[in-house]
């Protein structure tokens, strides 16, 4: 996707690792190299009435897409989450011009949503939470 990851290893390990995990991961592996990511965390939907999984990452290598290796890790994703905090559904986004990832999602089975629109308080706008008090 040509995405710029920023996360250091130092912010991966404390995010994923430390005492107050922020995200969970899941990978796959095949003849001892990873072949598959997945990141995910827990929410909750009042709508909804449960808690879910967002899975913020979902990373198949090329080479091996088209062989059920996303079908996998999103459905061990969902089983662990299920298990973990009896998540009742999955959250996802995918990039309005990645239409193969599109046509996956919708495969599964995904619908998107409607009458939302994602929106993201960055770095400079909690700076201006923090002024607007």
């Amino acid at each position: 996707m040509g995405d710029t990851h920023r996360a250091s290893d130092d912010q991966i390990e404390l995010s994923g690792f430390g005492p107050n995990p922020a995200f969970h991961a899941m990978l796959a592996e095949l003849d001892g190299t990873i072949v598959g990511v997945a990141v995910y965390s827990p929410l909750f939907s009042t709508t909804r009435g449960m808690a879910g999984v967002y899975v913020s990452d979902l990373w198949i290598d090329p080479e091996i897409r088209g062989r059920q290796m996303g079908v996998r890790l999103l459905s061990a994703v969902q089983k662990d989450a299920h298990a973990s905090w009896e998540a009742g559904f999955i959250r996802l986004a995918v990039y309005h011009t990645n239409s193969r990832a599109k046509a996956f999602y919708q495969r599964l089975g995904f619908t998107a949503s409607t009458g939302e629109v994602t929106m993201t308080l960055d770095s400079e706008g909690l700076a201006n939470l923090e002024k607007a008090l």
